[in-house]
């Protein structure tokens, strides 16, 4: 990404971060790394589990998380080869489940009627979808560094975020991002009473600190459960990121299965929980992050 006009120990951070959402933003991404969260397994077996994508999808999005070093290829004799999450992709995991979390919390969903009791309730949404949407709000150019920019100043406007944010820009260039976080629900445009707008995060846009926070931790290779405080971002959110939640454990668009007697508090399947994707995120132009 191109140098901004942040503290050169947040763009150094900043940069890293940038890059692990690169990796992460194509479509399916983030579904084909949780269905080799269990083990591994060969082409086939990947395919039938996403079944809605295309050999012309698949093979591209395999081929890219093996260059990133998210998806090992091991070919154990000829006519068979699997695929299998690297130690740096099993890392990642509770990323995502944070990631996740908000998409849940935040993401806009829509209301179908439980055909058992006949209510009507939010839909329910798998959370690696839950992920790829959040991802697709964070992850276009220039987008991250933007919000940074404003949780490091409180409040700016378009020529000081061009500035701090797209130095090697006009001005005009950074319109059209702050317009798409504004219609996404992130920022919000206040009028100053010199008549000058200014950008500001909105709540929704403050409640990325997780998000930023542990996908910071990741990319500077920090465990995740390390206590302390983003230098931007707050306080580290441990608890977020390792404990279950109603994301995890809500089963998407199927039959709740029967429950085991014992089940572990988190399992990385969890988040990949039914064969039907939603639907993906779609900007709306009334704004809030909608899918």
């Amino acid at each position: 990404m191109a140098a901004t006009g942040l503290p050169r120990t947040t763009r150094t951070d900043l940069a890293r971060v940038t890059e692990a959402l690169e990796m992460l933003a194509p479509r399916w991404s983030v579904w084909t790394l949780m269905t080799l969260a269990e083990q591994p397994l060969r082409y086939k077996e990947i395919q039938s589990q996403l079944s809605w994508l295309q050999s012309g999808q698949l093979n591209p999005r395999l081929r890219k998380l093996t260059d990133s070093g998210l998806i090992e290829r091991t070919e154990h004799a000829r006519n068979h080869v699997t695929y299998g999450l690297t130690a740096r992709a099993a890392e990642l995991l509770p990323v995502l489940t944070v990631i996740a979390a908000w998409g849940d919390e935040h993401l806009e969903k829509g209301f179908v009627r439980n055909a058992r009791t006949g209510e009507t309730e939010p839909e329910r949404i798998a959370a690696a979808q839950n992920a790829e949407d959040t991802i697709a709000l964070i992850s276009p150019r220039h987008a991250t560094a933007i919000l940074w920019a404003l949780k490091a100043r409180g409040a700016a406007s378009a020529k000081a975020l061009a500035a701090e944010a797209m130095p090697t820009y006009g001005l005009p260039a950074v319109y059209l991002p702050l317009d798409r976080l504004v219609a996404d629900g992130l920022l919000v445009n206040r009028s100053t009473a010199t008549g000058i707008g200014e950008y500001q995060l909105t709540a929704t846009g403050r409640a990325l600190a997780p998000v930023f926070q542990s996908l910071s931790a990741w990319a500077a290779g920090r465990p995740l459960d390390t206590a302390g405080a983003h230098p931007l971002w707050g306080q580290t959110r441990a608890s977020a990121r390792t404990q279950s939640g109603p994301w995890l454990t809500t089963q998407t668009r199927l039959p709740a299965p029967t429950a085991p007697s014992a089940a572990p508090a988190w399992r990385a399947g969890d988040l990949f929980s039914h064969q039907t994707p939603a639907r993906p995120l779609q900007v709306s132009p009334a704004g809030g992050p909608r899918r």
